[in-house]
């Protein structure tokens, strides 16, 4: 069983990052991807019992972001240039199986972290948040990337590892038991629901 500290649900909020229909493409369709909607549907449906927060961060580009977008960025230059993930495209809304309710945290991402180009650091202290749960697709994109700043930001972080998934297994394996552990406490949805309720 882990040694990760309980949570206070009042100071926690479960990071639901990139679960989009144009991200989740790269879970293999079927029962891969249903299994793991249902376990994320389940810690949201968890922390939302416990009066925890949930914040939602999602891909989607503007115009406006196509056009400002620097030919150096090597990962989303080929999205500005082909205009692809625009913010209104139904492909880029949050998945309905997980959709956001009133009073829960949504914020619009341009780049890879959940934080690097939003406000959601701001909303997260607003709401006296000091732990994090991080689930997300991909482990090697949004996960690491908003792991390793909000580990800078001093959270308290838990990783999700089968809230989590990559198209690469073995990235996927290598950064949550070598990299992320250094950072964060890896659990599982189960070992949620039990720190959750854990007093």
């Amino acid at each position: 069983m882990s040694t990760a500290p309980a949570l206070d649900p009042t100071h926690t909020a479960l990071l639901v990052m990139d679960y989009q229909p144009a991200i989740l493409a790269l879970v293999p369709e079927g029962e891969e991807r249903n299994a793991l909607l249902g376990r994320v549907e389940g810690a949201i449906a968890d922390v939302r019992a416990h009066g925890g927060t949930i914040a939602y961060v999602r891909v989607g580009f503007t115009e406006a972001d196509w056009d400002a977008m620097p030919a150096s960025n090597k990962s989303f230059a080929p999205l500005a240039q082909h205009h692809v993930m625009h913010h209104e495209d139904l492909a880029t809304a949050v998945h309905e199986r997980l959709a956001p309710q009133d009073g829960d945290i949504i914020v619009r991402k341009v780049r890879y972290g959940g934080m690097s180009t939003t406000d959601l650091d701001q909303q997260l202290r607003e709401r006296g948040i000091t732990t994090l749960v991080v689930s997300g697709i991909s482990t090697s994109g949004v996960v690491l990337s908003t792991v390793i700043d909000a580990a800078d930001r001093d959270y308290q972080l838990y990783v999700l590892s089968d809230g989590v998934a990559d198209p690469d297994t073995e990235v996927h394996n290598v950064l949550l038991h070598h990299v992320f552990p250094s950072r964060a406490h890896i659990i599982d949805t189960t070992e949620l629901h039990t720190l959750l309720r854990a007093d």
